[in-house]
């Protein structure tokens, strides 16, 4: 699998998840553009480090305008998340707004200066990191609305951009052991409790993620498109408390 061609754009790459992918592609041979808040804390020759915020609507379309301009654009990973948990009562407008412009907002204007340089290639590959928890989960009501807005996209797009070479499609992980996830679970009992409630009995691991999302970037991966792969260890069949 060739993934030298052109570069890919991969959002929210400084740690976890993120970061899982984006070593994985450069082991690969792929050029990475990553996008993050925060400094990355790995080098590598064909790795371009870019902060700016995404949830900052203004600084995501000048960047997405350079960046497209600079470079030829044939693959996006939109990894870039934040949960904002509270129940139903609590939940806020506020981090409504914010997490739409995270996770979905700027992966359209990322897409959107992309297109050109993809249909002048007739090729492209675009993978958003969705998450389990689009499929409800507790505390996660602005979380699961704008996490499940992805596949709604990406579906789109697959009809749209199917004829010009250019495959969406997602990546839904479950419970994976990053910082994100020891934020909302600090007890031993408590992941304890979510690994017996996984079929497969552990925690996912950010290579789990990253494979999924290799196979959807290959140029060999030209029949799958508009498609939601569950990482999840099986939790997406069954129940999951945390």
């Amino acid at each position: 699998m060739d993934y030298s061609a052109g570069y890919t754009l991969l959002t929210g790459a400084s740690k976890g998840i993120g970061a899982a992918i984006c070593n994985d592609l450069l082991n690969r041979g792929a050029k990475v553009i990553a996008l993050s808040r925060s400094a990355l804390d790995f080098h590598h020759p064909s790795l371009i480090s870019v902060p700016v915020d995404l949830a900052d609507r203004q600084a995501t379309e000048k960047c997405a305008k350079e960046l497209a301009g600079k470079y030829d654009i044939l693959r996006i990973v939109h990894n870039a998340g934040a949960i904002k948990p509270a129940l139903v009562e609590d939940a806020r407008a506020d981090d409504l707004d914010y997490l739409s412009e995270l996770h979905l907002h700027s992966m359209l204007t990322l897409v959107q200066a992309a297109l050109p340089a993809m249909k002048a290639a007739g090729f492209g590959r675009i993978v958003a990191i969705s998450s389990r928890g689009a499929l409800g989960l507790q505390t996660r009501t602005n979380y699961a609305a704008t996490k499940a807005g992805m596949f709604g996209m990406i579906r789109t797009w697959a009809l749209e951009l199917g004829p010009l070479g250019i495959t969406s499609n997602c990546v839904a992980p479950g419970p994976v052991e990053t910082d994100m996830f020891y934020d909302i679970v600090d007890r031993q009992e408590q992941k304890r409790k979510i690994i017996d409630a996984i079929p497969v009995q552990r925690l996912g691991q950010g290579s789990d993620v990253a494979f999924m999302t290799a196979t959807f970037l290959a140029p060999e991966a030209g029949f799958i498109t508009g498609q939601v792969v569950y990482v999840c260890g099986g939790t997406s069949i069954g129940s999951l408390t945390l």
